[in-house]
């Protein structure tokens, strides 16, 4: 999301943080789920409803390869500028809301990466317009067609010779270029939505933490906005704050009386000192007390560990036996207390253990105790774990000294998905023996399907396995046919699929007959939905062919 640089000099030093510090004692520190409107601005626009469509609507545009085009975003900004603002602006009345009309595509996203500059913005529209022109809150499909279809109305009325689509073909010549500085801003955004791509995002657990957050972050500029320091904005907030500014009249008339602190704030694309984030980190710590990022919320995007296919259903509707994998992204943040320093002298022989609660007995990540700090939350893990593991464990441990090689468990706590998914911020905190320790959680959403393919024992034609149990049970006729076969476990386990190839035919006696190896061009491969019908032990049948 930002790029790191170390070497440009920024306005804050040490003196401006000790002020901050002085000015947070203990004693004003707020809690982020106490921060109300009445502390902070008043949000006159829903931002979970509003943000849950930007989303989309970068979704959308992102699918939509021909509004990247030069020639479409060119004309696309001459219709935006010559068509669709004059005629908002016509529909609009200075103190009302706006008129419930969209324009179409193309405009609408020329139009909302220029909100995305709200100074350029508001000194477009009063140049020309002598008025802020605002977009209308509407969050559901029904409406959007609505509007649409009106908008479609008033521009055919009062432009028939304009088409309101984009017509222009993309290997068509370029167009005059009307508006440079729209042009860059436009170009600037092409590729917004790969920042704002985490399946999570449409949730509305995450999406209620994030406003909070961001009534949090306009607190904290409200308090400290003053300073010579720039604010970077987490992730969540970004999203928050992008949102916020395509509702034009809604962001000038909440934040009227901040305008100018806000260009404070480090923007979407713009370089950030290392220093400034730690210096955001520190005031956001003071403020709250608890760790400014967070899972779904750190500042520096990395690259993702692991791969998340969006989708808006489950890409699997035709195997019953196969059970949806969902997968959620774990921080955890650990601080010392102070009273830690007198009562334990020596910490180097105690360290955490991070567990599972459930599955995955074998992992235990370690981090000793020295690792962290008691003037600032330290991210000890960041993690991707599945739903079905219902949450984590972390442990106090000691070690038993230079004679003893294994350590001692002292306490425990645990955090379930479920709790922290109930939490407000779906954030947790908890304290072991003078340590804190705070976790935070994404929703968990559908994540790829993981199969696992092992050996198993062979069968015959019937599909049972050849065992001296199932001769018994056929009165000792003899399995005839045989078939390498294989097991197909999910995530977790559990038995999916039986895959069979086909490789011997005839029976099997004690004596001289025995099967004969098939031709490879007569070779048979077959796959049974299910798992296995057990008859003793690990001896069993495979499931029952289903016919298609």
């Amino acid at each position: 999301m930002f790029q790191a640089k170390n070497n440009s000099a920024i306005c804050l030093n040490q003196s401006t943080l000790n002020d901050v510090s002085s000015v947070l004692s203990p004693s004003i520190i707020r809690c982020l789920s106490d921060i109300s409107e009445m502390d902070t601005v008043h949000l006159s626009v829903d931002l979970v409803s509003a943000a849950r469509r930007t989303v989309g609507f970068l979704r959308s545009v992102n699918e939509c390869q021909w509004l990247h085009q030069r020639p479409t975003i060119i004309e696309a900004i001459r219709r935006y500028d010559e068509v669709w603002m004059p005629l908002i602006s016509n529909l609009t009345v200075v103190g009302s809301t706006p008129p419930l009309v969209l324009p179409p595509f193309d405009v609408e996203w020329v139009w909302f990466c220029h909100t995305l500059n709200p100074v350029g913005y508001k000194k477009y529209c009063e140049s020309r317009f002598s008025k802020l022109i605002g977009k209308p809150s509407i969050f559901n499909e029904e409406n959007e067609e609505y509007a649409l279809m009106r908008c479609k109305e008033i521009w055919v009325q009062r432009y028939p010779a304009e088409p309101f689509e984009n017509e222009v073909e993309s290997d068509s010549q370029d167009p005059p270029l009307l508006n440079e500085d729209l042009f860059n801003e436009v170009q600037k955004h092409k590729l917004l939505y790969s920042k704002f791509s985490q399946p999570y995002l449409y949730e509305l657990v995450y999406l209620i933490a994030a406003r909070q957050r961001y009534k949090g972050f306009l607190y904290m500029i409200q308090r400290f906005g003053d300073g010579c320091f720039r604010f970077v904005p987490a992730f969540d907030i970004l999203l928050m704050l992008l949102t916020h500014q395509s509702y034009p009249t809604a962001y000038a008339d909440d934040l009227k009386d901040m305008w100018e602190n806000m260009a404070k704030v480090v923007g979407l694309w713009e370089t950030v000192q290392e220093k400034e984030v730690e210096e955001t980190n520190k005031i956001w710590e003071r403020t709250f007390d608890e760790p400014y990022e967070k899972a779904g919320g750190e500042i520096a995007m990395a690259k993702r560990p692991i791969y998340w296919e969006i989708s808006d259903v489950d890409v699997n509707t035709k195997y019953k036996s196969m059970i949806p994998r969902f997968l959620l992204e774990v921080c955890i943040f650990v601080r010392l207390n102070a009273r830690m320093k007198a009562t334990n002298g020596d910490m180097k022989h105690n360290f955490l253990r991070l567990r599972m609660v459930r599955c995955h007995r074998e992992l235990k990540l370690d981090k000793s105790i020295p690792d962290f700090s008691y003037d600032s939350w330290r991210k000890a893990w960041h993690l991707y774990c599945e739903f079905g593991t219902r949450g984590l464990m972390v442990e106090f441990r000691g070690r038993g000294g230079h004679c003893f090689k294994g350590s001692k468990l002292v306490n425990s706590m645990s955090f379930s998905w479920n709790d922290l998914l109930r939490a407000p911020s779906i954030t947790l905190t908890r304290e072991i023996d003078q340590v804190r320790v705070l976790a935070s959680v994404t929703p968990p959403v559908q994540a790829p399907y993981l199969l696992k393919c092992v050996p198993d024992r062979v069968t015959d034609d019937s599909g049972a396995m050849i065992s001296d149990v199932i001769l018994k049970l056929n009165n000792y006729r003899p399995q005839k046919g045989r078939w390498l076969s294989r097991t197909v476990l999910d995530h977790a386990g559990r038995e999916c699929f039986v895959v069979r190839i086909r490789v011997g035919e005839g029976f099997w006696r004690r004596g001289a007959e025995t099967p004969s190896t098939v031709n490879r061009e007569d070779r048979i491969i077959e796959i049974r939905e299910g798992s296995w019908s057990y008859v003793a032990g690990s001896i069993g049948r495979a499931p029952v062919q289903r016919k298609l």
